[in-house]
């Protein structure tokens, strides 16, 4: 069964406008099942394959020539980065839009070539798991969410969820990450990723994590942008205006699935993760992680930011969009009420003309609910339309 993507409209007007076209994003995100449904009868190469591989990396014109003036689907394509420039002089010399389709996973190897290599000739799209909206959210329980994630194989089939989770940080762990050049204390990175996770939804501090591994903080720093790189984390900045004398100056971090993190905090159940101690932090992370996915799916850089006063009000996440700064606060509560809407209303007081005049609230409740300062209470599940209006 085929879920169609959100990411469909932004990759049909990138094959229209441009030569070549990758698609990135965390393993396992539906990348090739994407494309192999929404261009069926296109050729298709997978650099999985050691044949191709080899063809490509010993022959690379030889290899190209068998698909002259037709589009071709290149899949893995950080296998033989070194074809980029084979690539490149095609595109030179024909600059039709839609030939070149590629995918990718291992971010941190790929950008760097396709930056120095195909710059101005490519449109790089980002596939992340399952939106909300994707999920079909509205037809299940949060708790079942949290526990089985957005990737789209557990969360299409729920009983593979254990070994799913547990093959795919091994992979992560085993595959990836010895790829990368200045991981060189592995047995630290592994209790690293497993203690980060902990860590879900608060500010990032190196000192804390260099601490608990035994490692230095600027190895820690390094050691997050590759989790962020690889799709497995993302960082929240910290609004930059100073509006309220902002203090706080380091990111909020999360893990990109819930999932993950209820893997790696050993949570037994969907039912536990959300009613223990980590339940706020999940819910956080997935509203966090939902935007993010949002602003993929359109093809632009997120442009998402939490802010805290010097006073200790704080507001979850600030959207830009729109010429406006759109302030969100997540809670996990079925009963929103003023209270909760202080950050939001001391936020739109300082930012003035440049915050929107709305604050959103989202919550567990069932139906949309207007509180008093023109804020809103929105269902958790109806945030990712909601989202898409508003980022267009």
């Amino acid at each position: 069964m085929y879920i169609p993507r959100q990411l469909k409209e932004t990759f049909l007007r990138s094959i229209s406008q441009f030569p070549a076209v990758l698609i990135t994003g965390p393993r396992q995100s539906g990348k090739t099942t994407f494309l192999q449904k929404e261009m069926k009868h296109t050729a298709y190469v997978s650099f999985d394959d050691p044949l191709s591989r080899d063809f490509a990396l010993q022959d690379a014109n030889g290899f190209l020539d068998r698909f002259e003036g037709k589009t071709v689907i290149l899949d893995e394509i950080q296998y033989v980065p070194e074809i980029f420039q084979y690539i490149k002089i095609r595109i030179d010399q024909n600059r039709k839009p839609g030939i070149w389709i590629m995918t990718g996973s291992q971010q941190f190897h790929l950008m760097k070539k396709v930056s120095e290599t195909l710059a101005g000739r490519i449109a790089i799209l980002e596939l992340a798991p399952f939106c909300l909206e994707e999920a079909k959210a509205s037809r299940k329980a949060l708790a079942d969410i949290l526990w089985t994630g957005l990737f789209p194989e557990p969360a299409c089939f729920p009983e593979k969820r254990d070994l799913w989770l547990k093959s795919y940080i091994q992979t992560y762990l085993e595959r990836d990450v010895h790829q990368i050049e200045n991981v060189r204390n592995f047995r630290s990175f592994e209790m690293f990723t497993n203690l980060s996770a902990a860590y879900h939804s608060q500010e990032f501090h190196p000192a804390d994590l260099a601490r608990d591994c035994g490692v230095s903080q600027p190895t820690i720093k390094s050691w997050g942008k590759i989790l962020e790189a690889s799709y497995l984390t993302l960082m929240l900045p910290p609004f930059y205006k100073n509006f309220g004398k902002r203090v706080v100056k380091a990111p909020k971090f999360y893990f990109s699935d819930p999932s993950l993190v209820c893997f790696l905090t050993r949570q037994p159940s969907g039912e536990a993760a959300l009613r223990g101690n980590m339940g706020g932090a999940l819910f956080e992370g997935l509203i966090i992680s939902e935007a993010w996915k949002t602003f993929l799916n359109s093809g632009k850089r997120p442009s998402m930011f939490f802010w805290r006063s010097q006073g200790g009000l704080e507001v979850d996440m600030i959207i830009q969009a729109q010429g406006k700064l759109w302030p969100i606060e997540i809670k996990l509560t079925a009963t929103p009420s003023v209270h909760h809407a202080k950050g939001l209303d001391r936020f739109k007081v300082l930012a003035g003309t440049e915050a929107s005049r709305r604050g959103l609230i989202v919550c567990n409740v069932q139906e949309r609910t207007d509180l008093p300062g023109r804020n809103m209470a929105l269902p958790w599940f109806r945030f990712s339309r909601w989202l898409e209006e508003i980022v267009g």
